[in-house]
């Protein structure tokens, strides 16, 4: 069965990641749903009037490799069906997915059309996936605001995935956000709200940012200067609880029994019967008094009850484990290097590249000498000038082509995530 998962961003940059990391963990990129604000109309301008396909002469024509270009170029090679549309009480927006397709036929307009009712269409279509229309009307006010909105289909076997990768961008956490606008007097999304200005949505990411503190030190020769990384560990325990009773009682009922039994009774019955005959000799000599007795007998039913165990009651208990998901979020303080005018050595890079296994790939089966190749592999292919223009949509089938004439035996989809990680933080750094 399909599960909707849905989650609200504060930027584009970051939902963008989150697509990219569904996308690498194999959810169809037909499945996968974005709706962002565009009040400044920096988006919309990569599109034609007439097509949801992003606008090569203008996205390739504006510093593509860096900026907006790059991002709505990035998002074209990760959704389906990418473009516009303005919504009354939102706006101009960016939308692609099934979501966006909902939208634009709810309203029986395309992506791409300025669709008079949409606002209608994307509560209906988040109802449509399953999710309350109160918190529809949260994820419409949050878009209007800012907000990215994105959403991903998937099967029972990718849901918990799936939903480790949304969680793992923080999302905004849609109840304690609507709490707090209701606070300064929200009453509710409307329609017929003004769109926000570029203006105001900056003011409204700002309010969920927390400040960074900076301190400027110059470190002399032989000095250090320490940034303690803190890392939270999940700790799960287990306590005996009760979690039930059972009790045993033995009592004695009766119950009345009948059985059927033939009895024997004698009787002696005498008559008298009227004879005319002569008596014999012997009869005369036997004229004496004589008595005759008879014995009558009879059976009486002897009752007799014996107890026989019929049945046992055994009582024991029986141990029964269970595996339990427990899900948290933990806290990391990571510290970003930032080398103006500076080059990195290949074993500073792999110190990053140790970083990185453990966080993704410690439990995965494979030690971090199986995935230094595919490491140093996206790093040999970013420092080749041959691919020096490319994105990862356009590279990857090539290196995959390569990567599995080398290491036949070593799976592409389980090493092209530490490959591509190489590969995008030396083109980051060179950029």
């Amino acid at each position: 069965m399909a599960t909707n998962i849905v989650a609200l961003y504060d930027d584009l940059s970051t939902a963008q990641q989150v697509v990219r990391a569904l996308r690498d963990a194999g959810i169809p990129s037909a499945d996968i749903s974005l709706v962002a604000l565009d009040s400044a109309g920096e988006y919309g301008k990569y599109f034609t009037k007439t097509t949801t396909k992003v606008n090569d002469s203008t996205a390739d024509g504006v510093d593509k490799g860096a900026g907006v270009g790059a991002l709505i170029g990035g998002l074209g090679g990760l959704l389906v069906g990418l473009g516009a549309l303005a919504i009354p009480g939102i706006g101009p927006v960016l939308a692609a997915g099934p979501l966006a397709t909902a939208v634009a036929a709810i309203v029986g307009a395309g992506v791409g059309a300025a669709a008079g009712g949409a606002v209608g269409g994307i509560i209906g279509g988040l109802v449509d996936l399953g999710i309350p229309e109160e918190q529809a009307h949260y994820y419409a006010e949050g878009i209007r605001r800012g907000g990215v909105l994105v959403t991903a289909r998937t099967s029972d076997a990718d849901t918990d995935r799936a939903h480790d990768i949304m969680d793992s961008f923080n999302p905004v956490n849609i109840e304690d956000r609507a709490a707090a606008w209701r606070q300064e007097g929200w009453k509710g999304y409307d329609v017929k709200a003004k769109p926000y200005t570029a203006e105001q949505i900056t003011k409204e990411r700002a309010r969920y940012v927390a400040p960074v503190a900076t301190t400027k030190k110059n470190v002399a020769a032989g000095e250090e200067a320490r940034f303690p990384v803190v890392e939270e560990t999940l700790a799960v325990g287990k306590r005996q609880v009760k979690g039930g009773e059972v009790r045993v009682r033995k009592y004695v009922t009766e119950t009345p029994v009948e059985e059927n039994i033939n009895l024997r009774q004698e009787h002696v019955s005498v008559e008298r019967r009227p004879v005319d005959r002569p008596a014999t000799p012997g009869m005369l000599n036997d004229l004496r008094d004589e008595t005759l007795e008879v014995t009558e007998t009879r059976e009486e039913a002897v009752v007799q009850k014996q107890a026989r165990v019929v049945e046992e009651v055994v009582v024991r208990k029986d141990v029964e484990n269970q595996t339990q998901k427990i899900r948290d979020s933990v806290k990391r303080t990571d510290v970003e290097v930032d080398r103006s005018g500076a080059t990195m050595s290949v074993d500073e890079y792999r110190t990053n590249w140790r970083d990185h296994y453990q966080k993704n790939f410690a439990n995965s089966g494979w030690k971090y000498e199986r995935y230094e190749p595919a490491y140093q592999y996206g790093y040999d292919l970013r420092a080749d000038k041959k691919y020096s223009s490319y994105d990862w949509a356009r590279l990857e089938p090539e290196a995959r082509k390569t990567w599995e004439t080398r290491y036949p035996e070593d799976a592409w989809d389980k090493a092209k995530m530490a490959v591509r990680y190489a590969w995008e933080s030396l083109k980051d750094f060179a950029n």
